[in-house]
């Protein structure tokens, strides 16, 4: 149902590149020449200003809805113009939840979402009054399917005895190999289910760290072995785990969502997968 990447929005708008419509409609269109056809949004992007951009753009463009999936998430409370708040929190009150999907349904100029999910665990989330508030969303013709973001295995569980989760989208790049080992992607491969990776790239190309020279050195013969760039081979690695990983790509450039597409071409080595493992945390496996 969902494209082999997933694009992702969050830069697309005053919180990165700050595209105009017309510009956002160039990076949709090269979306859909490349098949990634899912669309990855929050209320918050952009100060809650990014979802309504996208609307305008791809609205314009005439394209058939039933061809792009369009996911959505929920929950965080925090500082904007639009929307001035004290404190940032979490908020799942079925009616918070209602609210944010008809402003999001508005601001996207759909009639529903194909995905939402909830942004961050909240310590006060009753299991019971968000999966009444998913019925009616569902039964509506609102939502199609309902997922997590950031959740751990035991709070994800406690949401799913009440209500179908399809993923969870959660933090995973050769910076942060959490979900490897947490069981985090064991859990979902036992539901077959697939997870969502935000943050592929990790910091690798924003910070020099003892942790990135080391994985500097193994990318080096690698982009060589493989005919590849270092972002393709970093978002191989991702792709490599048998959980069917699907990355969210978070780039505002035209050449780079191009490039990165061409990751999925690429079957890394098993010794070379664990090359890049071993570099990242510095240790050899056990």
């Amino acid at each position: 149902m969902y494209s082999e990447l997933i694009a992702g929005t969050m830069r697309w708008g005053v919180w990165g590149a700050n595209h105009s419509e017309r510009k956002v409609q160039e990076l949709i269109e090269v979306c859909l020449e490349e098949q990634i056809t899912t669309f990855d949004h929050a209320d918050i992007y952009g100060g809650h200003t990014t979802e309504e951009l996208f609307g305008k753009a791809w609205k314009a463009m005439n394209i058939d809805r039933e061809k792009i999936q369009l996911i959505s998430k929920c929950g965080i409370v925090m500082n904007s113009d639009r929307k001035p708040s004290p404190l940032k929190y979490y908020h799942y009150d079925s009616s918070y939840i209602q609210n944010c999907v008809h402003e999001s349904l508005a601001h996207l100029k759909t009639d529903y979402l194909d995905l939402l999910l909830l942004h961050r665990p909240s310590p006060l989330m009753n299991p019971e009054e968000i999966a009444k508030v998913f019925q009616i969303l569902k039964s509506e013709g609102k939502v199609k399917e309902f997922g997590v973001s950031n959740f751990s295995n035991s709070q994800f569980e406690l949401l799913n005895q009440d209500v179908p989760l399809v993923t969870n989208q959660v933090e995973i790049s050769v910076n942060h190999l959490d979900s490897f080992f947490d069981g985090t992607l064991d859990q979902l491969m036992v539901k077959n289910l697939r997870p969502m990776a935000w943050s592929v790239m990790g910091n690798y190309f924003s910070e020099k760290t003892d942790q990135n020279i080391r994985i500097t050195h193994i990318l080096k013969e690698l982009c060589q072995k493989y005919n590849a760039d270092e972002n393709q081979i970093l978002l191989a690695f991702i792709l490599k785990h048998p959980s069917r990983i699907i990355p969210v790509i978070g780039s505002s450039k035209i050449e780079t969502i191009r490039q990165l597409k061409s990751s999925l071409l690429i079957d890394l080595e098993a010794i070379d997968w664990f090359r890049i493992l071993e570099a990242s945390r510095g240790i050899e496996v056990d």
